[in-house]
């Protein structure tokens, strides 16, 4: 095995494809933590994408559609590199869970990260350190996870300049059925503001969530990062897009969303994608008894595009996040 710290991608052969592990950080009951890489390097130079999934240990279309990617990509018929990391959060993923069981902490909330920081830390460090600043393109496949239901989305930067106007074509490209466009400044500790701090036009994905490993949204993700290849001249091609439904704008910060203030059984009376006032009733938080405790309601006019899937919940849970529409001009 190799470490992170002695990998280095400029190493790697010209016209060729492999599979590794990267060693980052020793595990407690001996061996150490791995990150999976997969990597394509084209027979011509060209640009160079990096694509992350399992940034949320719970979240597994991602995890899916990279390899069947990796599968299809031939490097003779490459233009730049294509570099992926199928499980970015190892340890959460081994616990089926959103964050790390190790230190508790949200590995999309703390990039750049700390290479001598915690577990957590670490692999957002070695990410930022070894491959992000190769990047001519980031790609992070995200979905609700086993709690929220969020429609199956490519987020965007929302920005007049050239990364916003980069990261917007690519999203048109990518071909997922909403597209959700975030003004600056980006929201501290995600891979894309990590990314847009050095430059580097991004993406990301969500979807709905649940246990289980939708085919419909590993096709998507799977076409849609085959899309933007296409778009970044990678490769040649048709783009292969499912046609727009929704144009969204807003900040994108789903920890600034309407939060449950008791504990109970979340009992939703409103769908995704659904216009709403201010103050609209969305649901109810009840008792074991069906007694309603607290009423939920909208902070604002807009649709809602992230929603509790998971009916129990403990105060402070995250409930609803409405945006909006966009407008040109917005």
């Amino acid at each position: 095995m190799t470490h992170i710290r002695d990998f280095e991608l400029d190493s790697l052969p010209r016209a060729g494809k492999q599979s590794a592990w990267l060693d980052f950080a020793a595990r407690t009951g001996g061996g150490h933590w791995r990150l999976p890489l997969l990597t394509v390097i084209g027979a011509e130079a060209g640009p160079t994408l990096l694509v992350l999934a399992g940034v949320h240990g719970d979240e597994y279309e991602g995890i899916a559609a990279i390899p069947q990617v990796f599968r299809e990509t031939e490097p003779q018929k490459l233009r730049g590199r294509l570099i992926m990391v199928p499980v970015c959060n190892a340890p959460a993923y081994e616990a089926a869970q959103r964050s790390s069981p190790i230190d508790g902490l949200n590995l999309a909330r703390v990039f750049p990260g700390d290479i001598d920081g915690t577990v957590t830390r670490q692999i957002a460090g070695w990410l930022c350190q070894r491959l992000l600043p190769h990047a001519d393109f980031l790609i992070d496949l995200h979905t609700g996870g086993l709690a929220y239901e969020i429609p199956l989305l490519i987020g965007y930067i929302h920005d007049d300049g050239a990364l916003g106007q980069a990261s917007l074509a690519a999203a048109a490209a990518f071909g997922a059925p909403v597209l959700w466009g975030h003004p600056m400044p980006m929201p501290s500790g995600r891979s894309v503001s990590a990314a847009t701090a050095l430059g580097i036009p991004s993406l990301y994905t969500e979807a709905p969530g649940g246990s289980g490993c939708d085919p419909d949204v590993v096709a998507c993700f799977r076409a849609g990062v085959i899309n933007v290849m296409t778009h970044l001249g990678m490769i040649s091609g048709d783009l292969n897009q499912r046609q727009v439904t929704h144009h969204l704008v807003g900040d994108g910060n789903l920890d600034t969303v309407i939060h449950t203030p008791v504990a109970g059984f979340f009992q939703r009376e409103v769908s995704l994608l659904q216009s709403v006032k201010a103050g609209q009733r969305l649901g109810a938080i009840l008792d074991a008894n069906g007694n309603e405790q607290a009423r939920i309601e909208a902070d604002q006019d807009g649709l809602t595009i992230m929603l509790r899937d998971l009916p129990r919940v403990a105060a402070g849970d995250g409930i609803a996040h409405i945006t909006q529409l966009y407008r040109r001009g917005a």
